[in-house]
């Protein structure tokens, strides 16, 4: 087992599914993780390379402060190529221009595990601070989403109660 940022990441499954162990990484997330970091698809765990796990935890625990990728432009469907003439610093020029467009990267701002749960905590707090009605659903312990509250909602009293009433 592998251990990165206080969660156990298990030998046996893959890289992509098992970077899902982390709270607020979704198959999305840990898929763009792994192109980023240049991990396989079909790479285990226990096949990841000191280094890669290493990378992988340092881009973890401060996503905004890594070094940003590489972004190439590409041709728009109106794009029509310069003639042969075109002396090569006019190219250079209106490849910086592409280049310089706002992109903006997925990965740069995300948070995982105690700033995730924060953010969630912070939401529910909000939404009872302003009265809405899926806060008072929070407060009362209730169902938020529109469940059945005639059977179900048992479950989601005895659940509900201390991970939303903060």
């Amino acid at each position: 087992m592998v251990h990165v940022l206080g969660v156990q990441l298990p030998d046996y499954q893959y890289a992509r599914f098992a970077l899902t162990a982390f709270y607020g990484i979704g198959h999305k997330t840990a898929h763009r993780l792994c192109a980023r970091l240049q991990i396989h698809d079909k790479c285990k765990v226990r096949s990841l390379s000191p280094h890669q796990i290493t990378e992988l935890a340092a881009f973890l625990s401060s996503p905004s402060t890594s070094t940003p990728i590489p972004r190439f432009p590409l041709a728009t469907s109106s794009y029509k190529p310069p003639s042969a003439s075109t002396p090569l610093a006019i190219l250079k020029e209106e490849t910086k221009k592409l280049s310089q467009r706002a992109w903006a990267d997925p990965l740069r701002n995300i948070k995982i595990e105690s700033e995730a749960r924060r953010v969630v905590k912070d939401n529910i707090a909000h939404q009872r601070m302003i009265g809405s009605y899926v806060g008072k659903r929070h407060a009362m312990g209730l169902p938020v989403r529109g469940q059945n509250t005639q059977n179900n909602a048992r479950t989601a009293k005895k659940l509900n109660r201390v991970d939303r009433r903060g």
